[in-house]
């Protein structure tokens, strides 16, 4: 009988070091547990700021895209309307040179003319007096 109470308490003994060293590694994996779930509430929350942040840039990246092609339809119009101003001026431009040019032309025939009604006139002048 003694040998048998010393193999239950040899047993006992067993079983309550395996029982504590199970109870610490509860009591830790609890403490990790925890941790971990403050963690992963903290990773969620993250995530959903994130998402929102996703979310207003992408709304805003859209409202630039359409504010830039907008400004490009603006500019395209811009340029065809200064090429129409610069095609209209050169327009008027060679109007105002071929109007010029009979002008002048008109003005050197006329002078030419006038020179010889003065040459006539003069040599009348003279053959009289």
């Amino acid at each position: 009988m003694p040998m048998e109470i010393d193999r239950f308490t040899l047993f006992l003994a067993f079983v309550i070091d395996k029982l504590h060293f199970y109870l610490r590694k509860l009591i830790t994996l609890r403490k990790t547990g925890s941790t971990s779930r403050e963690e992963v509430e903290k990773l969620q929350m993250e995530n959903r700021s994130l998402r929102e942040k996703e979310e207003k840039s992408s709304s805003e990246i859209k409202k630039l895209q359409q504010e830039h092609a907008k400004l490009n339809e603006k500019m395209k119009k811009l340029k065809s309307e200064t090429e129409e101003h610069e095609k209209k001026a050169s327009a008027a431009e060679a109007h105002v040179n071929a109007l010029q040019k009979p002008k002048s032309e008109e003005l050197l025939l006329e002078y030419d003319r006038l020179l010889e009604d003065n040459q006539i006139l003069q040599a009348q002048l003279l053959s009289r007096g």
